[in-house]
């Protein structure tokens, strides 16, 4: 859709903008952009509502070109997991009440609770309103294979665990529905003799028509999958060594977009390449393909930054101001935020920095920022992160009144996506919620095995960049 046309991104926005580039902590924060942070969530989450089905299962997008939001027939464990976190963060932030917070959390986990599942886990796709697992795809028929996603379902059980974090009364149920959920299921255990078949690592998925698993493994250290190593590790269903059998980058003699600097470490009687890349002056630990939320979703949830300041607190700040560099300087586009999204013509494409991912194939900006690429940094960049927010809604019109940011925006042809997706409208609210109330959604992870089992191991972590 071709979008000149100005929608204001609130008031106060020109306040926001003049914040500038600097990070401000919260009680720096101007009155002006605290309400303009707080007018984004609460649109935000509308548009998560405008997802919902009855049965109380967010759906995977909808589309806004209409006098009313349209939603999509299909929903995915992700796409649900978003769901519950939002409405979490919403009861936090004082939009929704708590007993609307709670109606709705055990409404959305009554459902997940029929859905149909194998080895422990969540299926790919249902129907959002039946909740039936869907065998072709609503928008072309096509054969829908059924699939059981490692990182899909991830994002599922941090939901749940967020809900039962917010509700304790409903814990039992999580529990109940978590104790089948083995992420060992996933996991090859590492073999000296044979490390390229027994990597030590999770497979992507698993089709359940036929029984056999991905041929790829999540190997990629700063990727989004990590969640699902997180919440295994910290279950004990898996070994705190696969942490260390992931790659920071590719051995020097493999393929990948530029040859490490590093060096060779035991950790935990694990011997590893301590790799990392360097772009633009600065060392950093890649993605797979230069992407945001790949580095930057997990954050939202693990403080991975605090646990490990010298290492992941330094990568993640190193990867945003990458992002930033590559779009203001380096395609001189005057926006930056780069992340997999709905493509503004249609459809849907990975984009990133193509430098900072190890994939040679990479993940290309090709011109379209993606404002949740911004919430994703806004805890470490807050005022970086709403100024260009600011301009991206001022300039393109990307803000959609009472329903928040449009997916996407294609800054040279000057088109917006169509499209608000759940997972990126679910990153949106969890970014906000981190800035506006800090750890809001983070206490399921700061205890127990997360305290027990993942912080130890974060810190011992030195990716050698400091």
């Amino acid at each position: 859709m071709k979008r000149r046309t100005i929608l204001a991104a609130g008031a106060g926005a020109s306040a926001a903008l003049a914040l500038g580039a600097p990070a401000t902590p919260a009680a720096a924060r101007s009155r002006a952009t605290t309400e303009l942070l707080h007018r984004w969530f609460r649109d935000t989450y509308a548009s998560i509502e405008a997802m919902h089905s009855e049965l109380g299962l967010a759906a995977d997008k909808i589309d806004v070109s209409g006098a009313k939001p349209k939603r999509s027939v299909q929903t995915s464990p992700t796409n649900i997991g978003c769901g519950i976190w939002s409405t979490v963060a919403a009861a936090g932030l004082g939009v929704i009440s708590g007993r609307t917070m709670r109606k709705r959390l055990a409404g959305t986990v009554a459902a997940v609770e029929k859905l149909e599942r194998a080895k422990g886990f969540w299926l790919n796709w249902y129907d959002a309103d039946t909740g039936k697992v869907l065998t072709k795809w609503p928008e072309t028929g096509d054969e829908v294979r059924p699939f059981l996603s490692s990182v899909d379902n991830a994002w599922l059980i941090t939901g749940l665990r967020i809900a039962a974090a917010a509700d304790p009364s409903l814990a039992p149920r999580v529990d109940a529905l978590l104790a089948d959920a083995d992420w060992s299921f996933y996991y090859t255990p590492y073999d000296e003799a044979d490390p390229a078949k027994h990597p030590g690592q999770i497979h992507g998925g698993y089709w359940t028509d036929d029984g056999t698993f991905t041929s790829h493994w999540y190997g990629a250290l700063n990727t989004e999958p990590r969640m699902a190593s997180y919440l295994g590790i910290a279950d004990g269903s898996l070994p705190g060594e696969h942490y260390w059998r992931t790659f920071r980058t590719m051995v020097p003699e493999n393929e990948q977009e530029q040859k490490p600097e590093g060096e060779y470490v035991t950790v935990d009687g694990v011997r590893l390449f301590r790799g990392h890349y360097t772009y633009r002056g600065r060392k950093l630990i890649p993605s797979w393909g230069g992407s945001m939320f790949e580095a930057l979703m997990v954050p939202l949830f693990v403080p991975e930054g605090e646990w490990a300041p010298g290492a992941w607190g330094l990568t993640h700040k190193r990867y945003i101001r990458s992002h930033i560099e590559h779009g203001l300087e380096e395609e001189k586009l005057g926006y930056w935020g780069f992340s997999p999204a709905n493509i503004p013509a249609g459809g849907y494409s990975e984009y990133g920095v193509d430098a900072i991912g190890m994939t040679v194939d990479g993940y290309f900006s090709k011109g379209v920022v993606t404002p949740h690429a911004s919430f994703l940094a806004m805890q470490f960049e807050p005022g970086a992160s709403v100024a260009n927010l600011v301009k991206i809604g001022r300039d393109f019109g990307a803000y959609h009144d009472g329903l928040g940011f449009r997916d996407s925006v294609d800054v040279r042809e000057g088109t917006v996506s169509d499209f608000m997706l759940a997972l990126d409208q679910g990153m949106v609210a969890a970014g906000l919620a981190q800035v506006l109330s800090p750890g809001l959604l983070q206490s399921a992870f700061r205890s127990g095995g997360f305290a027990r089992n993942v912080r130890p191991l974060l810190a011992k972590e030195d990716f050698g960049i400091g």
